[in-house]
């Protein structure tokens, strides 16, 4: 196993997993009697909302992940099929912050790259999909056509990472 310290600053899921897992064994191991499980300052160690309340650290990373990617595939969309000329930069520059984002996400939880990154990005297709259904709506810009070509858009990790984006709208 490797020691903690190190997978704190190389993989912070990873830690809050194992960290997790670690606390829960601790307390099936503690004994008052023998001094484990002494209180600090009069306080024992609540073990188990300890160790949740380290897990939920790491489902921080996932949330944040699925938020940016999330975010990147709505305004991809939205590039890709309103009729808008030109473009709205604004969605490029949210494109862009969002890659940033999930960029760090994914330094600091390399974790969630090796095990979960096509996963997300398949769950939030079609919730991108959606919102950008909705916000087209929003500017008149959806007929039937166009929200039934969204909802069959498929990106991938490359085209979600990568500097690429649409060609200027696909509108049908």
């Amino acid at each position: 196993m490797k020691d903690p310290a190190l997978l704190y600053d190389e993989d912070f899921l990873a830690w809050t997993e194992t960290q997790a897992e670690a606390l829960r064994a601790a307390r099936g191991r503690a004994n008052p009697r023998a001094g484990s499980n002494q209180p600090v300052a009069n306080h024992p160690v609540d073990w188990e909302h300890l160790a949740e309340e380290i897990e939920s650290l790491g489902l921080c990373e996932r949330r944040e992940l699925h938020s940016q990617i999330h975010r990147i595939i709505r305004h991809l969309l939205k590039l890709a099929f309103s009729p808008a000329s030109p473009s709205r930069q604004g969605w490029i520059e949210s494109i862009d912050d969002a890659r940033d984002i999930a960029a760090r996400v994914l330094d600091g939880s390399p974790s969630l790259r090796r095990g979960e990154l096509d996963a997300v990005i398949m769950a939030e297709q079609s919730r991108g999909a959606r919102a950008a259904i909705r916000d087209l709506g929003r500017y008149r810009e959806l007929d039937p056509d166009t929200a039934r070509a969204i909802r069959n858009v498929r990106y991938d990790a490359e085209q979600i990472f990568d500097d690429w984006f649409p060609p200027e709208s696909s509108a049908p």
